[in-house]
């Protein structure tokens, strides 16, 4: 779940939900107290014709009658009662809406204050649910004493209560309403999210195919125009990179291969040199120079990514290796099992695990490879018996032409140029290489290749 908040989908999801369900609530809540406006001046005025109507029917019946008419005349909502039997004690400064509303009705025989107290049932009113009824909103209707003087001077108050049930009854169930809402919300925003963040989703895809294969297809100018805007530059942009990439590799290929023919004509010509001992260290210095120009030619060819994906057995490819490696005399050892394919170029990987191996031999005299399979990845592990590398030196010995100069110097050979050519191969193919000093001693090489190439 964190996992889909933090992710740019479930953040514009939330950012949807959350706003519309704040929308549609705020909506509800207006909408219900227009509603409540609407029934309370409703009420107000069906109990102006209350009020009216008992008040006048009240004074035709005789005096002595009147209590008795009152007890059944009186019903829920309304009462009005002698004042002997609730005899004002103050009035309130001016008169409410309603006492006024009842008084122009009623003329000028009859006089009408509203009373400072209000009735106990005031206090007792029930509450409004709101929102499904998931909250309550306090009754704001009329609820008030009023004190009617009749035409005859007979003196009675009028109490105005609140409706016995100011709402529909309890037993309604939003229950399914508010599922359903909230269903067909997330259900709405989660697409509208998809929609909006597959493109992103698309381009960062495309990034990282990129970075792995730049001969990748370009993206489809489909969808909205800045999203085809974005592909149409992003795919430019890849070109132009393709381009650059491949005016590099050519140029470096060109050099290397174009300087083997008078390396030859030198190391001809130096066999005529009498002098032996000069002889042997030109012919030393112009294999290291040969030496340079083939790994370089090797650099060149590792940027290269124009063989075809094929599948490949991981195990098989091992296996030959190591055998290759075996009968040209080298003290190597394979161990493990992957048990799993891969998509990859099959001569990239092979120069890729012959550089690993053939740089544990050299330097550490005997390769240990240890082979096994974690979370969907081949874990390959070749183990030296050097003295190991500093640890300030393990980033840095990636770099292309860059040697260690304590036990991995130019007396052991080389160019430095052999784990950039392996690094450059497995990024390709969507793997890492990490280098780390083994606690028994000598350096070990972890090479983690995926089970399926990332780009394809």
């Amino acid at each position: 779940m964190r996992a889909f908040l933090g992710s740019m989908t479930g953040r514009v999801f939330a950012t949807l939900l959350l706003g519309i369900l704040i929308t549609a609530a705020l909506t509800q809540l207006l909408a219900d107290a227009e509603r409540q406006r609407v029934i309370d001046e409703f009420r107000d005025l069906h109990s102006l014709d209350r009020a009216e109507q008992l008040i006048m029917a009240t004074e035709i019946v005789p005096v002595s009658a009147r209590a008795a008419y009152l007890s059944v005349a009186n019903r829920p909502g309304m009462r009005l009662e002698d004042v002997a039997d609730n005899r004002p004690t103050a009035f309130t400064p001016i008169n409410t809406e309603f006492t006024q509303a009842l008084s122009a009705r009623m003329g000028k025989g009859y006089a009408l204050r509203s009373m400072l107290a209000h009735p106990a049932a005031c206090a007792l009113a029930r509450e409004q649910p709101v929102l499904f009824g998931l909250f309550r909103m306090k009754y704001h209707g009329t609820c008030e004493s009023i004190a009617v003087r009749l035409r005859d001077g007979d003196e009675l108050v009028l109490s105005v209560l609140p409706p016995r049930s100011a709402t529909s009854p309890e037993r309604t169930d939003y229950t399914g309403t508010i599922v359903l809402f909230l269903v067909s919300v997330g259900g709405l925003a989660y697409l509208v999210a998809r929609m909006t963040t597959r493109p992103l989703k698309q381009l960062a895809q495309a990034a990282k195919n990129l970075g792995n294969d730049i001969n990748h297809a370009p993206l489809d100018l489909t969808g909205a125009d800045e999203i085809r805007q974005a592909s149409a530059a992003f795919n430019a942009m890849q070109a132009r990179i393709r381009q650059y990439i491949f005016q590099r590799t050519q140029m470096l290929a060109a050099i290397t291969h174009d300087l083997q023919t008078p390396l030859t004509r030198m190391r001809l010509r130096l066999e005529k040199v009498n002098e032996p001992e000069l002889q042997e260290r030109l012919i030393g210095d112009l294999s290291a120079m040969q030496a340079m120009v083939r790994e370089g030619l090797d650099l060149a060819r590792s940027m290269d990514t124009s063989e075809t994906m094929q599948m490949l057995d991981l195990d098989s490819l091992l296996d030959s290796v190591c055998a290759d490696a075996a009968d040209a005399s080298q003290n190597v050892s394979l161990s493990g099992h992957a048990g799993m394919a891969l998509l990859g170029r099959p001569l990239d990987l092979r120069r890729c695990l012959v550089n690993l191996i053939d740089n544990a031999v050299k330097y550490g005299h005997a390769a240990k490879v240890t082979v096994d399979r974690i979370n969907g990845a081949a874990r390959i592990r070749i183990r030296d018996g050097g003295p190991g590398i500093p640890e300030a030196e393990l980033a840095r010995v990636f770099d292309p032409f860059y040697r260690v100069e304590a036990s991995r110097s130019r007396e052991s050979g080389g160019t430095g140029l052999g784990l950039t050519i392996a690094r450059n191969i497995a990024e390709q193919h969507g793997g890492s290489i990490t280098l780390a000093n083994h606690p028994e001693g000598g350096l070990e090489v972890t090479l983690m290749l995926p089970e399926y190439y990332p780009g394809k």
